[in-house]
């Protein structure tokens, strides 16, 4: 992630924050991680991001990537590491993740947009996708 979003991620409860585009931060966090939501869906080194798992740790490949996903085989094997696929899930799961989001006090920072607005959205997104703030499209005003 970049390093501007690291006063936001704090504010929202993160104990310690990557940057994975810097090698210090990447090697300061190596084998600290049980669990990665990769969530990104163009595509990318998923070797990059092994090292931060511990020992036995997961890798769950939550962003759709259609092309193919070359892995180096000895960490996983070594390590015990595990790489797996998951779609979003159905109720249970969202109100799952939800309760643990609410126990925790984890909450989105969010911007109430409109149709109208789409263009914009899009663009700034597309321009480069590094803010925190996640864009809610509101249906009944943009009628």
């Amino acid at each position: 992630t970049s390093p501007n979003k690291e006063e936001a991620a704090k504010e929202i409860g993160a104990d310690t924050f990557v940057v994975s585009t810097n090698p210090e931060s990447m090697n300061a966090a190596g084998m600290s991680l049980d669990l990665i939501l990769n969530t990104v869906s163009a595509n990318h080194d998923l070797n990059h991001y092994l090292p931060l798992l511990a020992n036995k740790g997961v890798l769950v490949q939550m962003g759709l990537v259609l092309t193919p996903h070359p892995v180096v085989q000895a960490p996983l094997m070594f390590r015990k590491l595990t790489i797996a696929g998951s779609l979003i899930g159905g109720l249970p799961e969202t109100q799952a993740c939800i309760d643990f989001c609410s126990k925790h006090k984890i909450v989105p920072k969010i911007k109430i947009v409109t149709a109208k607005d789409l263009g914009s959205v899009y663009k700034e997104l597309q321009a480069k996708n590094d803010s925190i703030v996640r864009n809610v499209l509101d249906i009944e005003a943009s009628m």
